[in-house]
């Protein structure tokens, strides 16, 4: 008889978003370069401007429609800790998949 050794799991989601979809693509940190897994490294997008605030303020309220772009970022998981991106969960909280 053989049996079948369990191993602990951390997360229910071991850590990706990918669910059943099989192999995801590849993407490199924006801080280290490390490649890191898409559904699993921690995405970051901003709007910027080319225009500062103060002109931007002025230029709306003449009617003026300024465009923006978006910038992502992709951050592996120590990175993002480290940035403040994703906070550090204790085990009990780390195993919930509910939102706060």
């Amino acid at each position: 008889m053989i049996e079948e050794i369990i191993l602990p799991v951390k997360r229910k989601s071991r850590g990706r978003s990918k669910g059943g979809k099989g192999r995801s693509g590849m993407v490199q940190c924006s801080l280290c370069g490390q490649l890191v897994p898409r559904d699993k490294a921690k995405k970051m997008s901003r709007r910027t401007s080319l225009v500062d605030s103060t002109l931007y303020k002025e230029l709306r309220q003449k009617g003026a429609h300024i465009t923006s772009s978006v910038t992502i970022k992709f951050y592996c998981v120590s990175c993002a800790v480290h940035r403040g991106v994703v906070k550090v969960r204790s085990r009990n909280d780390r195993k919930s998949r509910g939102r706060r």
